[in-house]
Order: C-alpha cells, then sequence, then structure tokens
C-alpha cells in the first residue's frame, strides 16, 4: 500500500508539472514559467529519490517480500537502477544536462513499464514472457490498478519530467 500511494503520488506530481508547463505555454501565465524556475533547482534531486525509492522498492519486493521478478520487470529494474546512481551524482554536480544521457534510457523504461501495466490490467492476453514466472501475474494490485509495473511506469514517467524541467531551467539560466 506504501509504494502503491507512493506512485499516485508520482502521477499526481507529473500531472501538476504538465498542468504548470501548459499554463505557461498556452496562457502566458507569469506565475507558471517562475514556478518551473524554482522547481528547477530541485529537479534532479527529486529524479534521484524517486530513482532510489523505484530501486529499494523492487528490491523490497524481491528480496523481503519473496516476489519473484518476471522478464519485463528484469528490464525495467535494467532502466531503473542505473538512474538512482547517475542522477545522484548529476544532482550533487548540479549537472542539469545530463538528460542527454539518460532520456533514451527512460524512454525505453517508459515503454516496456507501460507495455507491462497494460499486460497485467488485461492478463488474458497473451504473453511472451518464457520464464516460469509470467509477466500477467499480478502481486501487487492495490485500488484496483496499481501494479508493479504502474508503480515503475509512474517512477519513469516522474523522472522524465524531472530531467526535462533541470534541463529547461539550465536554458533558462544560460
Amino acid at each position: 500500500m506504501f509504494f502503491a500511494v507512493l506512485s499516485l503520488a508520482c502521477w499526481a506530481g507529473s500531472l501538476a508539472v504538465i498542468v504548470t508547463w501548459l499554463a505557461g505555454r498556452i496562457g502566458r501565465a507569469q506565475w507558471a514559467g517562475q514556478l518551473l524556475a524554482d522547481l528547477g533547482g530541485a529537479a534532479l534531486w527529486l529524479g534521484a529519490l524517486v530513482a532510489v525509492v523505484c530501486t529499494c522498492g523492487s528490491l523490497y519486493y524481491s528480496e523481503i517480500a519473496g516476489y519473484t521478478p518476471c522478464d519485463l520487470c528484469w528490464f525495467q529494474r535494467i532502466c531503473m537502477y542505473p538512474l538512482s546512481v547517475i542522477l545522484l551524482i548529476a544532482a550533487f554536480r548540479r549537472d542539469r544536462g545530463i538528460w542527454r544521457y539518460v532520456v533514451g534510457q527512460v524512454a525505453v523504461g517508459i515503454a516496456i513499464a507501460g507495455y507491462h501495466t497494460q499486460l497485467q490490467a488485461f492478463p488474458t492476453q497473451r504473453s511472451f514472457c518464457p520464464t516460469a514466472v509470467p509477466c500477467t501475474i499480478r502481486y501487487v494490485w492495490e485500488f484496483g490498478f496499481v501494479s508493479l509495473p504502474f508503480m515503475a511506469l509512474s517512477g519513469f514517467v516522474f523522472i522524465l519530467l524531472m530531467i526535462g524541467v533541470a534541463a529547461r531551467s539550465d536554458r533558462a539560466i544560460a
């Protein structure tokens, strides 16, 4: 339940960033640009925090709760785990140009997590997972829609937006 609520908080934060950005673009609201500029200073730290929590959460589910990851879960981990280190280093160095190096990795994570999320939402589909653990097994199904891949998807989307906010604030400074 704890991680499910955190994933919903990521979606709420993502929605708030998108609405703020749209308000600045469409409505030319001065407050929106200022809010995004202010968020830019903390964006890499927030992205790193989400990556670390996602990494710790996946380790909790596999190592403590005993859930065996399927192939798609492993691919999502391959995309997420390095982000926790890379984004922490970027936050310490205030390297807002990090988007050049990680946006592809995050996009691949979003694609895999998105596919896996819909696969678990509609488990009657045929899955290509050849392992003993099918990709359609729902170890977590909170609120009738929050699954482990949904949590990963929320983390990847939030990280992508934070990288974008940091890059935008870098252009505003330059």
